[in-house]
Order: structure tokens, then C-alpha cells, then sequence
């Protein structure tokens, strides 16, 4: 039986015209998966937001949908878009022009995870990735489109709130100098994806929960962000990159001491991003 796409938590009455997402905290590695794979289950699971769908999960409860996905980051990739397949790990894909992102394992079928650790040891065929990215990407990316066109059309306009976790050590280059590190990192692609009253009003958000937080540095959103984020049409979309040594142990995949008072963080967190959708529109959700 073939897994679902996603998992999909609705209100029971949307009152807020924020959508969240969690693309990237997948876990459902098949068996057949890890018999393919070089690498062991910890290492495969290194590229995975572990957790993010599980901190962002009272969504529903402040009036807002979230969707999920359930296949692993490592499979497929739902924050490329799905034509930048790599030929170095798909059979019969002609080079594409130069991007970044294929060059560096990370296309829509990655070729390695965290710190360049190569997946396979050989190559997929071309009709191995289409599956893929049929039966686990377009079903996803359907299901957020139509999220995002029912909420502008109810709301008069749809943000995106789009999850992530980043490593430790990838806020090493987003620090300057003479100033902490920070926790949070929010991409709105330099402003072209989302309004910048939506962006500050959400920085403060995190801001007064305590934690540090900078834009588009070293993340200014991929694929989803700038693909949903079209405000010229009332479609905005915010990526948010949190620190994982806040909530896990990044060695062992694990929840660390710290989880359970983060969580409780999270939901304040969830309920007053919530609250930015509802208090701006509050005669669409009647």
C-alpha cells in the first residue's frame, strides 16, 4: 500500500488566514528505502526537520490548517521544484543548466544529505524518480495550492508559514560579527514573497518569545517560498528556519531536555501567528 503524501490537521472552522506547512519532517523511510540507501538510519535521517510537524501541530486549534508531509526530505524533496533532477543520481536526465542546488546533491531527488554524505551508490532510473515525484510531490504541492487559493478566496488573502529547522552550525555564518547567533531565521526572498508588515509582525512574534532572529541569512526560502509567495495576488509565503539544538539532540535524532518547555513555546508561538491572520480579516472569517 502506498503511503499518503502528506498528513492534513483543519479546524474545524478556519478562522485565520495563515496555512502552516512542515515539508521537510517526513519519516515514513520504507524498508525498501533503507535497502537502497549507504547510509545507516541515523545518517539518513540527518537531513530531516525531525519534530517540526510535532511543534507546529496546535495549528488546527488556533483556526489555522497545516499540512505535513510524511515522506522523508531524503526521498523527495519537496522544496525544489520537481524538474531539477540531478544526473549524477537519476539515469536519462540531461544536464540541466547550472543551479546551485543540483550541483550540490540537493535536487528534487537528493543525492546526498547533511555534510555531503552520499545516499546511493549507484544511480536511480528516470522511472523510479517520475514515481516519486508523482505519487508524493504533486499530491502535496496540489493539496498546499488548493489550501492557499480556498483561504485567499475566504480571507482576501493567504500567508504561508512554511517550517523548517536548520543545523546548529549553519547559524554560524548568519551571525555577525559582535552579535549572537540567532535561533530564527525568516526567508520572505528579500521581500518579494511576502508583505513586509506581515514579515515584522511575525520577527516580533518570535522576538518576544525570546529568541534571536535574522532574515534571509543564511536562508532566504526555496522552491516554496517562491512559488506560493505571490503578494501582487494576496499569496504571501514566510519561511521560518528554527535552531534544532533548541529542542533535539542533532547526533541521535532525538528530543533533548529541552522539548517539552519548547513545545509549550511553540504553541504561544502557533496561537499568535494565528492571531496576525484572524485580527487582519475579521469580517471575512465570519
Amino acid at each position: 500500500m502506498t503511503q499518503d503524501a502528506y498528513t492534513l490537521a483543519l479546524p474545524q472552522v478556519q478562522t485565520s488566514c495563515m496555512v502552516f506547512a512542515s515539508p521537510h519532517s517526513g519519516r515514513a523511510y520504507s524498508r525498501d528505502f533503507l535497502m537502497r540507501t549507504v547510509l545507516d538510519e541515523e545518517q539518513i535521517r540527518s537531513s530531516e526537520d525531525a519534530f517540526m510537524d510535532q511543534l507546529v501541530a496546535p495549528a488546527a486549534k488556533y483556526g489555522s490548517p497545516l499540512i505535513a508531509a510524511t515522506m522523508p526530505r531524503a526521498f523527495v524533496d519537496l522544496n525544489r521544484a520537481c524538474d531539477e533532477l540531478d544526473p549524477a543520481v537519476v539515469e536519462g536526465v540531461r544536464r540541466p543548466a547550472p543551479n546551485p542546488r543540483i550541483a550540490s546533491g540537493l535536487g528534487v531527488i537528493p543525492r546526498v544529505v547533511s555534510n555531503g554524505r552520499a545516499i546511493y551508490s549507484g544511480k536511480l532510473t528516470l522511472a523510479e524518480a517520475s514515481e516519486r515525484i508523482d505519487q508524493y510531490w504533486r499530491p502535496y504541492h496540489t493539496r498546499l495550492a488548493q489550501l492557499m487559493d480556498d483561504t485567499n478566496r475566504n480571507f482576501g488573502r493567504a500567508v504561508l508559514v512554511d517550517f523548517h529547522s536548520m543545523p546548529h552550525e549553519a547559524v554560524q555564518s548568519a551571525a555577525r560579527i559582535g552579535f549572537a547567533k540567532p535561533e530564527v531565521v525568516l526567508g520572505d526572498r528579500f521581500g518579494a514573497a511576502a508583505d513586509g508588515q506581515l514579515v515584522d509582525e511575525i520577527e516580533t512574534i518570535f522576538l518576544e518569545a525570546g529568541l534571536r532572529v535574522s532574515r534571509n541569512a543564511p536562508f532566504a526560502g526555496a522552491y516554496i517560498t517562491q512559488t506560493y509567495g505571490r503578494p501582487s495576488r494576496g499569496h504571501h509565503a514566510i519561511q521560518v528556519e528554527i535552531d534544532r539544538s533548541l529542542y533535539m539532540n542533532e547526533q541521535r535524532i532525538r528530543p533533548n531536555g529541552n522539548f517539552d518547555s519548547f513545545s509549550k513555546l511553540m504553541e504561544k508561538i502557533v496561537a499568535r501567528i494565528a492571531d496576525v491572520g484572524r485580527s487582519e480579516m475579521p469580517l471575512a472569517a465570519e
